[in-house]
């Protein structure tokens, strides 16, 4: 009897799955049982045989666009925590959220530092549990994503608190966004890890495996990130709602009014005082609004053609007969996958949106750059260059990370605390030789305080008068010593 074993019984490109051992990570290879019970797979990694050769240079190409993003965020960061407040308007929303883009940036920068072979033998990838650079880099993409995704909705809950219901948000929405926005990505980062893990699936960065995916990562992401869409487009559609009540508001009292001060129903206000306010808060906050909408939309598209992949890619090992054609065409060309691209087209996402979604993930620092970024952090470095010393820099403080919003009813989180009622300025003061009428249109009224009126300094004038408490029906003045504890005795 002929020894057969060691020997390659499939037809080329594919490899006996009994010649190799059970490392790396098993479920992902891509097998079929071709002739009889031999487990015919082919070579590793799978992305090669399906797509075209330029598949990897569009992966690299993504790899460095997510290193700018990377020194883009870092270049935030260094800049809230560097320079002053008034250079950089930092808030620990927007400080917690660059944070989170800079982690999922990681996942793809540290592939590229790496160069990590993406095979454990030749028909198995590696995993997390062969490789740690494939655990590190997958860790940091769904950790990332996570911190993206919940950053983004606490960002838009705010807005949506402060518009829509006059809620101060300050110290307690602060400890509780921390808590969030942190503890649900750990959360979430454990239970993909031990559930699921990941692997090298979906080139050179490792992604989650198909197991328990679905219940562990991809439906508490899509959860928070549809219900941060809808929060956003919610308030969009107070905002116009506000905007056409406020045409129709024409009451001389609201035309001239400045910004109101805050109360605790949105009855106490008028149309137009509600409007002004809500176009205030637009005009501050539109960049934050943006990337939040960038953010998400980037990631709502990643997880579903993802899913999708994925779940082509599971239905191909399970059932033999949907890769047929591809599989015959393949033994057919001899390995050739050049000829059998269009029979491949059918089971995978298209190149071009495989490489749309590289391509966005990896601009999110770019995007929080350009949008978070102000030109005076600019000045500020050249500042800092030109006196390192400077005495005057101010400590490192959120915008309102030690505001108290009881004390002042009028400002809420995340805006201006500067008034905006417009102060007109004093004309100077006309010589007394040079009369004239009072033009009380030209310029500003002067308030002339009255010859009893102590609200400013003044000389004396004349003798000191003397107390008189007949004339004051006051107590006559004693010359005891008082006492500042008995005052208010009874």
């Amino acid at each position: 009897m002929t020894n057969i074993t060691g020997i390659n019984l499939c037809p080329a490109p594919f490899i006996d799955a009994s010649l190799f051992g059970t490392g790396g990570y098993i479920d992902g290879r891509l097998c079929q049982a071709i002739s009889g019970s031999i487990d015919c797979c082919l070579p590793c990694p799978m992305t090669n045989w399906v797509y075209p050769d330029s598949f990897s240079t569009i992966g690299t190409v993504a790899n460095w666009i997510a290193t700018v993003s990377v020194i883009c965020c870092v270049f935030l960061l260094l800049s809230w925590a560097v320079l002053p407040v008034d250079k950089t308007n930092r808030h620990y929303l927007s400080i917690c959220f660059t944070l989170g883009i800079l982690i999922m940036n990681m996942g793809f920068v540290i592939p590229l530092a790496a160069e990590p072979d993406q095979c454990f033998d030749t028909i198995t990838p590696n995993d997390m549990h062969t490789l740690s650079v494939c655990g590190a880099s997958g860790a940091m993409l769904m950790f990332g994503g996570w911190c993206a995704v919940m950053w983004a909705f606490l960002r838009s809950l705010s807005l949506h608190l402060q518009i829509c219901w006059q809620v101060l948000v300050g110290r307690n929405f602060m400890v509780f966004a921390q808590a969030a926005g942190w503890g649900i990505p750990i959360i979430g980062l454990v239970l993909a890890l031990v559930f699921s893990g990941v692997s090298f699936r979906f080139g050179a960065t490792c992604h989650i495996n198909h197991k328990n995916s679905l219940a562990d990562f991809w439906i508490p992401l899509l959860i928070f990130a549809s219900i941060t869409v809808v929060t956003t487009f919610t308030t969009f559609g107070y905002c116009i709602k506000v905007y056409l009540a406020s045409l129709n508001d024409n009451a001389a009292s609201t035309e001239g009014s400045s910004l109101p001060a805050y109360s605790n129903s949105v009855i106490t206000m008028s149309p137009r005082q509600a409007y002004r306010r809500v176009k205030r808060v637009i005009a501050l906050q539109w960049r934050g609004i943006a990337i939040v909408l960038i953010i998400i939309a980037d990631v709502i598209f990643f997880s579903v053609v993802f899913v999708f992949q994925d779940n082509i890619v599971q239905s191909i090992a399970n059932d033999p007969h949907v890769a047929q054609n591809w599989i015959v065409c393949l033994i057919g060309a001899q390995g050739d996958k050049t000829k059998c691209l269009n029979q491949a087209g059918s089971l995978v996402v298209s190149e071009a949106t495989v490489s749309a979604v590289l391509v966005l993930l990896s601009l999110n620092g770019i995007w929080i750059l350009f949008l978070l970024g102000r030109w005076t952090m600019v000045t500020g470095w050249i500042d800092l260059v030109k006196s390192p010393f400077n005495s005057g820099k101010k400590e490192f403080v959120s915008v309102d990370a030690r505001y108290d919003g009881k004390n002042d009813i009028r400002s809420y989180e995340m805006l201006s605390r500067d008034t905006s009622a417009v102060v007109t300025p004093l004309s100077p003061v006309k010589s007394s030789a040079t009369p004239s009428a009072p033009d009380y249109f030209g310029e500003t009224a002067r308030y002339n305080a009255p010859a009893r009126s102590y609200s400013n300094p003044r000389p004396p004038q004349g003798s000191t008068p003397e107390w008189n408490a007949q004339q004051t029906y006051a107590p006559p003045q004693s010359r005891e010593p008082m006492n500042p504890l008995a005052m208010n005795r009874i």
